[in-house]
């Protein structure tokens, strides 16, 4: 499928130069940069053209966009994941231009097979404010699915959720393919995203307009739970975060009203808020992540509609620094951290639903009791003392990097009998670090009935014992020269990758993309290796 052969391209895609007028060159696979970043793959070629109904039912060929610069976007209609932060990159790009934007046209192809009406992407435009910005186009199922081929978007549905190519493509005024984009964007890396679009843009149009940004694309500094903040507060005021005390924050973005009953379901919150004091339970806190509202008043907008004050209050997080540092990946979203600044709990409203306040209630009780995960070594030898066998021999090998691929695939042989899970990273990945302690937890807990491997991925030997040295693990890693190269074991598009395997040998399930909380990668081991 052609799909694979451009994600092999976007994996090397961080080495190619961004070749924007007075652009900095793309950081390397291997530099510090924030996660999920992506300077574009360079294509080739006639774009191929299409006709299909915007958002207010008028007919739009993407030959009638001939003349002007286009970034075409293949994004979800009802999505509350990586299409509103790719979609604001998408406008804040054009803003970048000042009045050369007028010759860039933003048009987005819906990539949601369950929501294809025209309702549908007005909705979703309105939502995000781009009512009026862009065309997001739709049509009959069998239309939508001929562009999706054209330009190799997969569209499947996994576990009752939408998951398509996140892919933007910049078409230059004569209607020639430039460049790809996929990226798995963190909410700190919009406005780096919308520079790298920018200058692309400057780059194809006449005589390359200046880009009114000159950002560093390292890393935003990110907000973890250990650290004190204090953020503004809706209405006025400070709301402070960090160690102290244990606290339930409950993270959202107005445009989720689109999908969800947001505005009700917030306002039921506030008996949670109320009555948690009383109830030894702690406090919450509502974060509304600003960077990607429609505009700076939708908040105090939306929060003046409700039918009375919210019990509890909303922090503002206007660069996104708190939503990934705390790990968010989806919206809504809750986070239980621990006085000590330990996160103890997500839960995924957006794919799970809303929890009544009882369940609610019996959820955090039940996360504040859990015992901590061993962490130290000697506590981690106690929680796998009698293992079994096998499963003691990867104990006995932990941290330690190990063979090729076809090793790896010898001792799952030995390991036949034992459900397994293979974790495939890099130590240049930053989403690979960002999980990696969540690996070691589940290691812990779960490793006297599963098995758990590492497999090191397109990585020199030295690069990979450094990174285990600072990251241990209770198992072993294998080296593999490139995702290809475990294709044998399942097709792997993008690190990290997580494949559970049975006990009788058989890939059971393949997680592509970064665990956001050990609470997600906990249940996926349930479910799948045990």
């Amino acid at each position: 499928m052609l799909w694979l052969a451009v994600a092999a391209l976007v994996a090397l895609a961080a080495a190619v130069a961004l070749l924007a007028g007075g652009g900095s060159p793309a950081p390397s696979p291997s530099a510090a940069r924030t996660p999920g970043l992506d300077p574009g793959t360079p294509l080739s070629g006639a774009a191929a053209d299409f006709t299909l109904t915007d958002q207010f039912g008028a007919r739009v060929s993407l030959r009638s966009l001939r003349g002007r610069a286009v970034i075409l976007a293949f994004e979800d209609s009802r999505c509350t994941t990586v299409c509103p932060l790719s979609t604001t990159a998408m406008v804040q790009a054009r803003r970048l231009l000042g009045p050369a934007a007028s010759h860039v046209a933003l048009l987005g192809v819906d990539a949601n097979p369950h929501a294809i009406s025209v309702r549908d992407v007005r909705a979703y435009s309105a939502a995000h404010g781009m009512l009026r910005s862009w065309r997001f186009l739709t049509g009959s199922l069998p239309q939508l699915e001929q562009v999706w081929r054209r330009y190799s978007i997969d569209v499947a549905i996994e576990r009752g959720q939408i998951d398509h190519t996140p892919a933007l493509f910049l078409i230059t005024p004569g209607g020639r393919l430039d460049r790809v984009y996929i990226s798995q964007l963190a909410y700190t890396g919009i406005d780096q995203q919308a520079q790298i679009l920018a200058r692309e843009l400057s780059r194809v149009l006449p005589g390359h307009p200046a880009v009114a940004s000159r950002l560093s694309y390292a890393p935003v500094p990110t907000i973890r739970p250990t650290a004190r903040a204090s953020l503004p507060r809706a209405g006025g005021g400070r709301v402070a975060l960090g160690p102290g005390s244990p606290r339930l924050l409950a993270f959202f973005a107005t445009w989720d009203a689109q999908v969800t009953p947001l505005g009700a379901r917030l306002t039921a919150l506030s008996r949670y808020g109320a009555r948690a004091g009383a109830r030894g339970l702690p406090p919450l806190v509502g974060v509304d992540e600003a960077g990607t509202e429609p505009s700076a008043a939708a908040l105090l907008r939306f929060l003046g509609a409700l039918p009375r004050p919210l019990a509890y209050p909303v922090a503002i997080d206007a660069t996104g620094r708190l939503a990934d540092g705390y790990g968010v990946q989806d919206q809504p979203w809750l986070v239980l951290v621990s006085a000590a600044g330990r996160v103890l709990w997500y839960y995924d409203i957006a794919t799970s639903g809303w929890l009544s306040t009882t369940a609610l209630e019996r959820r955090v009780r039940a996360a504040l009791s859990r015992p901590a995960v061993p962490f130290g070594s000697a506590a981690v030898q106690r929680a796998l003392a009698g293992s079994p066998r096998a499963l003691a021999a990867l104990h006995a090998q932990s941290g330690q990097l190990l063979g090729d691929v076809a090793a790896l695939g010898a001792r799952l042989r030995a390991l036949r009998g034992h459900p397994a899970v293979i974790n495939a990273w890099a130590s240049w990945c930053g989403p690979c670090r960002g999980e990696f302690s969540l690996f070691a937890a589940a290691s812990a807990r779960y490793g006297r009935r599963v098995a758990f491997l590492g497999a090191d991925t397109g990585d020199s030997a030295s690069d990979a014992r450094a990174f285990l040295a600072a990251h241990p693990v209770s198992y072993p890693s294998y080296q593999a020269a490139g995702t290809s190269s475990l294709s044998p074991l399942a097709a792997i598009v993008g690190l990290p990758t997580t494949i559970f395997v049975d006990r009788s040998g058989r890939v059971a399930y393949v997680h592509t993309g970064q665990y956001a909380s050990q609470g997600i990668l906990d249940q996926d081991i349930v479910a799948y290796a045990r």
